[in-house]
Parts: C-alpha cells; sequence; structure tokens
C-alpha cells in the first residue's frame, strides 16, 4: 500500500508516519505540506492512499476533488481535529472515503488507514455521531457512481442542480423559478436518471466534481435539509 501523508502539522506527519513505520504492507511514497505539494506528489507517484488533514493551514477542501479528478481510485482518508456535520458531510460528499478525528487512538487511526487501503469506508464512533446528526447514510454516497459517457443537461436542468446543491427543497425551488411541485419533482427525476445516482448526495457530488458549485460553498453554511 502506497501511501502520502499530507498535513502542514510536522508533530503531525511524524506521529503517523511513526505508527505505520512497523507494517511492511505500507510504504510511504511522500509528504505534503500544502495542497500544491500534495498534488504534485499524486502526479509523480502512484498512489493508494492519502492521508490528509484538508482543514490544516496551506489546504482547503477542494484539493480533494482535484485528487479524485487527478486519479479516480485513489483512496482518501481525512484526520482533522472535531468539524460540525455540515463540513464532514460535504468532505464526504466531495470524495472522502474514511474519516476519523485527530484524538482517535493510534490503533484506530492505524486500522482507518489498513481499511481505507482495502477500500473500505472506515469512520471513527465520533465521526459516525456527526454523520448521524447530519441524517446522512454513508452507503447512499457512490463515489464511482459516474461514468466515463458524457450527460447532456437541459440549462434548466442544470440551473436546478445547482440549487439542489445549495440545500434548497422542491418547494423552494419551485418558488424561485416559478415552476409547480411537481414540474420540479420531475426534473429533479430525469436529472438523477441522467446522472446515474440514487439520491440528493449523488446530485450534490455531480455538482461538485463538474465544477458546477464549490465544495467551499458548504464549509460554513448552516444545515439544511433537501427532499
Amino acid at each position: 500500500m502506497k501511501i502520502v501523508l499530507a498535513d502542514s502539522n510536522e508533530l503531525v506527519r511524524l506521529g503517523i508516519r511513526s505508527a505505520l513505520k512497523n507494517d511492511l504492507k505500507v510504504e510511504l511514497v511522500g509528504e505534503a505540506t500544502s495542497s500544491e505539494s500534495l498534488l504534485d506528489l499524486v502526479k509523480s507517484f502512484e498512489t493508494d492512499v492519502v492521508v490528509v488533514d484538508y482543514t490544516s493551514k496551506g489546504f482547503s477542501i477542494d484539493v480533494i476533488v482535484k485528487l479524485r479528478s487527478l486519479r479516480k481510485h485513489i483512496h482518501i482518508l481525512a484526520i482533522t481535529p472535531e468539524q460540525s456535520a455540515q463540513t464532514v458531510v460535504d468532505a464526504l460528499r466531495s470524495g472522502v472515503m474514511s474519516y476519523v478525528k485527530k484524538d482517535c487512538s493510534i490503533t484506530e487511526i492505524v486500522d482507518a488507514v489498513r481499511e481505507t487501503g482495502k477500500g473500505n469506508k472506515f469512520f471513527c464512533g465520533q465521526i459516525l455521531e456527526t454523520i448521524q446528526v447530519a441524517n446522512l447514510d454513508v452507503d447512499d454516497i457512490d463515489l464511482d457512481a459516474f461514468s466515463c459517457e458524457p450527460v447532456v443537461l437541459s440549462e434548466r436542468e442544470s440551473e436546478i442542480i445547482v440549487l439542489i446543491a445549495e440545500g434548497n427543497t422542491n418547494a423552494q425551488i419551485a418558488d424561485m423559478l416559478f415552476l409547480s411541485n411537481h414540474t420540479v419533482g420531475t426534473h429533479r427525476k430525469n436529472i438523477m436518471s441522467k446522472l446515474g445516482v440514487r439520491n440528493t448526495a449523488g446530485i450534490v457530488m455531480y455538482a461538485v466534481k463538474t465544477n458546477l458549485i464549490s465544495p467551499n460553498k458548504f464549509l460554513f453554511a448552516g444545515e439544511t435539509s433537501v427532499s
């Protein structure tokens, strides 16, 4: 398993590096201290897992989407201080596979790296509680749902995707666009069919991956509900 550590804090990187050094199945291919250096590493070296604190100095959540664009099958493990439910959910929507807090035990962090490397989702108990607060089922977020086939969306459908991704309900979208709830519902169904997704999380993921909306828009927003 080839791993890149990404955190601006040298002490944090040292701790994770030390925890993993006795695992003969893990190879540390590089360490990054900013989004730019992380992207350069992943471009230069074959990488299976990126362990990243996207909230640390020099990083932003946008780097998650860029990593997934560079290498679709890369697995991303986020290790951050405590975050709001909205921030955690948006990280998952952007492409994070597993998520643990920095105050988790060394054993739990090592387990998270191993499981993520196998392609399994791993969440510490505190992160699971945070996700539950947001009423999100992590199994509903299918990071590989998008094919390479072109998706043809109408101008109206693209407009509705953005409004959905911003957290608006069908009723709110209907009011904004002077449409009926039924018409918005029909558009939503057609959008989901075209994108090959099962739920609102899939629509949001598409909006982020195709740059219809920036993940940063979610970071400091309050929790919203969608229908």
